[in-house]
């Protein structure tokens, strides 16, 4: 299990998402971060921010 907690890209956000891969879980935060944060398209940059930020569960 894999997860990553928006507060590590988003200052102050409570927001995290787990699944089983890696992939998984980029999908559920390119989510969140439209949903909660009205990001629909993310930068190079961000995805491999959250990709950094991503940890064992």
């Amino acid at each position: 299990m894999k997860q990553f907690a928006c507060a590590t890209v988003v200052d102050g956000c409570p927001g995290v998402v787990r699944g089983e891969t890696e992939e998984e879980v980029l999908g559920l935060a390119a989510a969140h971060a439209a949903e909660a944060h009205g990001m629909s398209d993310l930068s190079p940059e961000v995805v491999e921010a959250v990709r950094a930020g991503i940890s064992d569960a």
